[in-house]
């Protein structure tokens, strides 16, 4: 029996012999200066992404990540926890990444509570999406029992172009990615669960919002990931993630970009690093063609 099991682990965890996606490694400062050099078209307008997704899947710690990359050094503004098992932000918030002194990359994040598994905890889907139009401030703390009210202080009535959000990210953890077959049956995401990422998808749809999705924590959920990170687009076991989370929350599959977080690091790495401007690029190019369709 644990010959038969250690054989399938084997065959689950395999590398395939050819990258199922193209994508170059060592050109990191090729990237990173194309990131540099962005201006928005239209330069009263600067791109907003917004996060979403279950509790705990690495949104602050994506935020973090990108900050690191762009900054060139480990940086930890957006409050994340290891050992929190719900989720540890509890308020909408918005960081600029500084470019230089007194100035900032012509794009935000806003972080947001996580969904959370159980009823009535959690962000609620009406306040994701008054987010979405920008109708909610910064600093705004979450009610998981009712929605921001419009007498709220945070509550704003008129939201600049600037204000709304320009890309939908949805954070997916590779642990809870979909796939039936999982060790884990409690890892895997409920169909409760899946129809409010959907619905907060449909919402997005009817702003006519582009998404993206980000799945994190790869060097976890696959050892052959773990031990090179190079293995992505070689790994079996998250090419075949990438196919159910696509099937089954309606993610063209070149919309979903797997990258892995800073968490342990003091220094930041350039294959690390690679995946993570992969990244920012999507959202960078859809949230362009969004704002000049406008």
């Amino acid at each position: 029996m644990g010959l038969m099991f250690y054989c399938k682990c084997s065959l689950y965890f395999s590398v395939l012999p050819h990258s199922w996606r193209n994508l170059p490694w060592g050109n990191k400062v090729r990237d990173l200066q194309i990131v540099k050099d962005y201006q928005p078209f239209k330069e009263d307008v600067q791109l907003r992404f917004m996060l979403y997704g279950p509790a705990g899947a690495g949104k602050s710690s994506f935020i973090n990540s990108v900050d690191s990359v762009l900054r060139g050094k480990i940086i930890r503004r957006a409050a994340a926890d290891s050992l929190f098992r719900g989720s540890f932000t509890t308020q909408y918030r918005e960081f600029k990444i500084p470019k230089a002194p007194g100035t900032h990359y012509p794009f935000v994040f806003n972080d947001i509570m996580g969904l959370e598994r159980e009823t009535g905890k959690g962000v609620s889907l009406e306040d994701i999406k008054l987010a979405m139009k920008g109708h909610v401030k910064d600093r705004y703390k979450f009610n998981s029992d009712s929605p921001i009210a419009e007498d709220n202080q945070y509550y704003n009535r008129d939201p600049s172009q600037s204000e709304r959000v320009h890309v939908l990210v949805c954070v997916i953890p590779g642990s809870i990615a979909g796939l039936q077959n999982d060790n884990n049956p409690s890892q895997l995401l409920t169909e409760d669960f899946e129809k409010e990422l959907r619905e907060v998808r449909l919402a997005a749809r009817d702003m006519g919002i582009p998404e993206i999705a980000i799945l994190t924590k790869i060097d976890e959920a696959c050892p052959e990931v773990g031990e090179d990170i190079r293995n992505v687009y070689k790994s079996k076991y998250l090419k075949k993630k990438i196919e159910v989370l696509s099937g089954r929350m309606g993610f063209p599959q070149n919309c979903i970009f797997p990258v892995k977080n800073y968490h342990s690091e003091i220094d930041t790495n350039d294959h690390t690093d690679t995946l993570i401007l992969s990244a920012l690029r999507g959202m960078i190019e859809s949230g362009e063609d969004f704002v000049n369709d406008l």
